[in-house]
């Protein structure tokens, strides 16, 4: 698909003063938003628990998840998971896109909104 970035704000969703700009790659194949272990802990990011992930290598690696809010161009959640990652490592989810109505473009690299099912 290619890859591109896109500029968002997270929070603390107890703590909302307390935020950051952050440009993230958007990556289809990740499941979890991923923000350095850093910039969370220095949000006050409380760990919830941690989980497996399985990285491009097919290694498998445990990393702890907590909850950050999250606006991208206008889209808004209150709350979405976002893993403990290492320095430099800045990605957006699917659950998060999924969260927020909004799916990668490829052909305009930009996010797009897209309907929400319901069956």
């Amino acid at each position: 698909m290619g890859t591109f970035r896109v500029r968002a704000r997270i929070w603390n969703p107890l703590d909302p003063s307390r935020s950051r700009d952050v440009e993230l790659l958007v990556d289809t194949g990740a499941t979890y938003t991923v923000v350095p272990r850093g910039v969370l802990e220095a949000l006050n990011i409380g760990v919830l628990r941690h989980v497996r992930l399985r990285l491009t290598d097919n290694r498998v690696i445990e990393r702890p998840v907590g909850e950050v809010g999250i606006e991208i161009e206008g889209y808004r959640a209150s709350a979405t998971p976002v893993v403990f990652g290492d320095p430099g490592i800045y990605i957006l989810g699917s659950v998060t896109m999924e969260q927020l109505g909004l799916a990668p473009d490829p052909i305009t690299k930009k996010l797009r909104p897209v309907e929400a099912l319901l069956m």
